[in-house]
């Protein structure tokens, strides 16, 4: 509660008490805000954000409240609620393969098969052959990092992330979300709880794919406790 005090200058002050009036001290009417008009954070109508530590690794396929992300376009007032990516399970067979691949110059000198080639020959392979894996699982990792999908306090954003040069980012705000479903299919996902949000919109693109992110029931409940709170925003009038 603010009060707020009349103000009246010295001079008149001093004219009052010599004419015998009693000096007064005028006060504005308390103003109390309205509650209404006030904008409610994420933990004051979210379950699934309320009890959340925020984020500081900035690795985690799952990052509620991160505390050091921010994009292109962000408004100053704008706050990232979820950072999600792939759930690292996805990229099992490319692990797999990655791990095998960086032992095939050794396999191959067990055999024959580079006999023929001079002692230099065989190292110039090794090498470049290193060189080609060390590239494939830093593209690899890059695509992963960068291809994020944010849930923001006002939108929700799609970043595509193709090269250090090519990316797609899709964006469309909380009060244009119509549909929300999610899809969890197999005994794999299942197991490490991850699945693919879809988000139907009147925005521009018609269809977001949150693709084989973790936890994606959680997911699915915060965007839920979001729209319903756009809504109850119009309703009473709150200043977004």
């Amino acid at each position: 509660m603010v009060m707020y005090e009349a103000y009246r200058p010295e001079s008149a002050k001093k004219k009052m008490s010599k004419s015998g009036h009693s000096s007064k001290t005028k006060h504005a009417a308390h103003v109390t805000p309205n509650p209404a008009a006030v904008p409610r954070g994420i933990d004051d109508y979210s379950e699934v954000m309320r009890n959340v530590s925020p984020t500081t690794n900035l690795f985690e396929a799952y990052a509620p409240k991160p505390t050091a992300v921010c994009f292109d376009a962000q408004t100053s007032t704008e706050q990232v609620v979820l950072l999600l990516r792939q759930h690292p399970a996805v990229l099992f067979k490319q692990y797999v393969f990655l791990a095998v691949g960086y032992f095939v110059p050794t396999l191959l000198s067990l055999t024959p098969f580079l006999d023929f080639l001079p002692d230099r020959f065989g190292f110039a392979f090794a090498l470049g052959w290193y060189v080609a894996m060390l590239g494939m699982t830093l593209q690899l990792f890059l695509i992963w990092f960068f291809n994020v999908f944010l849930i923001t306090d006002e939108r929700i954003i799609d970043v595509d992330f193709f090269s250090v040069v090519q990316k797609n980012v899709s964006t469309a705000k909380i009060d244009k979300i119509q549909d929300i479903t999610l899809s969890a299919n197999g005994a794999f996902a299942s197991f490490f709880d991850y699945g693919t949000v879809f988000v139907q919109t009147s925005a521009e693109k018609n269809e977001f794919e949150f693709d084989n992110v973790p936890h994606p029931a959680k997911v699915a409940a915060l965007l839920n406790e979001m729209v319903l709170e756009e809504e109850r925003e119009a309703i009473e009038g709150r200043v977004s």
